[in-house]
């Protein structure tokens, strides 16, 4: 297993990164505001209209440092990705399965059944770490009709049936996710997903963490050899990295959502630290951002104990393992693509 290396996120609006030598260098106007060097680095993230010199796009290409640009409101832009080297066997054979719906539906499952399976035992940790806080006998109804829909996806032969199962069960596991906050309730609450823009301070704070899950899924994806805008449940759209939102499924409750949580549960995060426009769009401040980030990198650095390779890594490269198990898969070396499964 390859070494965690840090992520770089720039939040300074007007900043300005650069080479020199075998450093970025972040430069405000005429200021140098950050210097590191590249050999520490795994990833730049740029949120808002940080511009890049075409020598650092270069240089990341090349020594496969992942460099993301985000909008001020965290939608995903672009990434700089270098030449495709070697994997073409691989390559192609992501490229004849994705073709196949039958051979699709296969690798499909395992991510909707990982995701599930996820959320059910979100609710059920709820049940024996807060029963006084919350209402177990529906919590644990809940996570019996999830068993039940684990079921159904298992024998699922049909994409669309999929895609249906995955949103009965979305809907059942976010109706307990207000429920879930424990803290700070009259400022944070959910009653349901709003995106593009969010409207309140749950779902900023559920989107921003759902595009960078999306982009670290998506190099760990490169970095095995696949192609990220290739899916099997997510179908082939222009610009859209349908592999890396069918892997991230079965991430989303398991990293993006508890993480989210515990920064509103540990009034880590506070609603000082959102800002609404006249939209009612509602951003996350410039400190309120550079918590998050600081927060996101720490629980990255957290040990687990992965389920499948039974060894220790650190939480932030559980994407880099499901990428090379799912490699693993496609060249022939396992007989399925095996997802993560936390309990």
């Amino acid at each position: 297993m390859r070494k965690l290396l840090n992520t770089l996120y720039v939040t300074t609006p007007d900043a300005y990164l650069s080479l020199n030598g075998e450093n970025v260098v972040v430069s405000k106007g005429e200021e140098e505001i950050g210097r590191i060097p590249l050999h520490n680095l795994e990833g730049i993230c740029t949120i808002g209209w940080a511009g890049a010199s075409p020598a650092l796009m270069y240089a990341c290409a090349e020594r496969n440092i992942s460099l993301c640009f985000l909008s001020s409101s965290f939608r995903f832009q672009t990434r700089v990705i270098g030449e495709s080297k070697g994997n073409v066997v691989l390559r192609k054979t992501q490229y004849r399965l994705s073709d196949d719906e039958k051979e699709s539906v296969k690798i499909a499952r395992n991510f909707i059944f990982a995701k599930v399976c996820n959320q059910k035992w979100i609710l059920e940790r709820a049940t024996r770490n807060y029963p006084m806080r919350i209402d177990v006998p529906t919590f644990k109804e809940s996570s019996k009709y999830l068993t039940e829909i684990m079921k159904r996806i298992l024998v699922t032969e049909d994409l669309e049936l999929l895609r249906g199962l995955e949103g009965q069960a979305a809907n059942r596991y976010f109706q307990h996710f207000n429920e879930l906050i424990l803290q700070q309730k009259d400022d944070f609450y959910f009653h349901g997903r709003s995106r593009r823009p969010p409207m309140d301070n749950v779902n900023a704070l559920l989107s921003f963490s759902y595009t960078l899950l999306a982009n670290e899924v998506a190099s760990a994806l490169e970095t095995v050899g696949l192609d990220a805008y290739v899916g099997f449940l997510h179908r082939d759209r222009p610009g859209r990295a349908s592999l890396a939102l069918d892997m991230m499924e079965e991430l989303r409750s398991v990293i993006a959502d508890r993480f989210v949580l515990n920064l509103i549960n540990k009034k880590i995060i506070n609603s000082k630290h959102f800002l609404k426009k006249e939209s009612g769009a509602v951003l996350l401040t410039d400190e309120g951002r550079k918590i998050f980030l600081k927060a996101w990198q720490e629980r990255k650095q957290e040990q687990i104990t992965h389920p499948r390779l039974n060894e220790k890594i650190p939480f932030g490269l559980v994407p880099y393992a499901q990428a090379l198990l799912l490699a693993r898969f496609l060249r022939g070396d396992a007989e399925e693509y095996a997802p993560f499964l936390w309990k």
